[in-house]
């Protein structure tokens, strides 16, 4: 009987176990670097600024936008928004007439000094702001200046107030390196009863206002009348002391030349003849218009003749 046999020449060698270490260290070593380039750069989004800590203290507060390297485990940077930022509210205020102010709602625009960004972090931390430093100062600021003036002068200088308070509130966040972009005051609300009078005051004023400037307009229409009428009169008289004038020249001359009558019937005789001539007894009349002789007629009763000009 025939005996078979197998051969496990062809068949793989186990791996030994040394081999399988090195593997698993070299994959190990690969990780290991993987993470270590990966952590050693960070991203700095527009709009923020990065801020390196090295074992968490601050070592560099100003790192512009971009792919900024750091020390893995050692190095850490962290972004810092240092957009304008909007803080709003709604408060009750008093003006110094004890006028109730309600819902009034006020709105801050600031951004972070980038100088002082070190010791904002350090003294009150970025997260901190709002609640340490806005709320106090804006609701404090806000309130003192409206308790100044009157619930009326406030709603007519708004914008005044608005300044006033804006003022107030860079000089005290200034120096915690905050800067105020803007203030508003975006709504005022009082009682019904003071709006409806402060309604009526100004409706009041108004029709005062439109009163005083009709009588400004009849005024100004008097005095137009009283201009002209004055005008009107000095060419009357211009004109009656030429009429004057010119009578005393007339007049001066006569004195001076008789003839010079005749002088002034020539210059201003119109080139016609008359249309009756003779004398009142027996006139002759002409008919057709055309030019006559008293030479041509027959003599009257009292044996005259007259001719034109006569």
């Amino acid at each position: 009987m025939a005996q078979t046999k197998f051969s496990t020449e062809n068949n793989p060698k186990p791996v030994s176990s040394k081999k399988a270490g090195i593997i698993a260290a070299i994959i190990f070593v690969v990780v290991i670097v993987l993470v270590v380039v990966i952590n050693s750069f960070t991203i700095v989004n527009e709009g923020f600024i990065g801020v390196k800590y090295t074992f968490g203290k601050i070592t560099q507060d100003n790192l512009s936008p971009g792919l900024n390297m750091c020390i893995p485990f050692v190095e850490e940077i962290r972004q810092v928004d240092i957009r304008e930022q909007v803080y709003s509210t709604t408060e009750d205020a008093y003006t110094s007439d004890t006028q109730n102010v309600e819902e009034l709602r006020l709105k801050l625009n600031y951004y972070y000094d980038t100088s002082m960004l070190s010791d904002i972090i350090r003294t009150v931390g970025i997260e901190n702001v709002e609640s340490k430093l806005l709320v106090q100062n804006v609701s404090k600021i806000s309130k003192n200046e409206i308790g100044k003036i009157k619930a009326e002068d406030l709603v007519q200088s708004r914008a005044d107030v608005q300044q006033k308070i804006q003022d107030a509130l860079t000089d005290a966040l200034a120096p915690s390196g905050i800067i105020v972009a803007a203030f508003a005051i975006e709504n005022l609300s009082f009682d019904s009863a003071f709006e409806e009078s402060i309604q009526g005051k100004v409706i009041a004023e108004q029709d005062a206002l439109k009163m005083e400037n009709k009588t400004k307009e009849k005024e100004e229409e008097a005095k137009q009348r009283v201009i002209a009428a004055q005008a009107e009169a000095d060419s009357t008289k211009l004109a009656a002391d030429a009429q004057a004038y010119a009578i005393e020249v007339v007049q001066e001359q006569l004195a001076n030349s008789p003839s010079y009558i005749d002088y002034l019937k020539i210059t201003n005789w119109d080139g016609k003849l008359p249309q009756i001539i003779g004398d009142g007894v027996n006139p002759f009349v002409n008919l057709d218009g055309s030019a006559s002789t008293a030479g041509s007629g027959t003599p009257n009763n009292t044996g005259n003749t007259s001719t034109a000009g006569n």
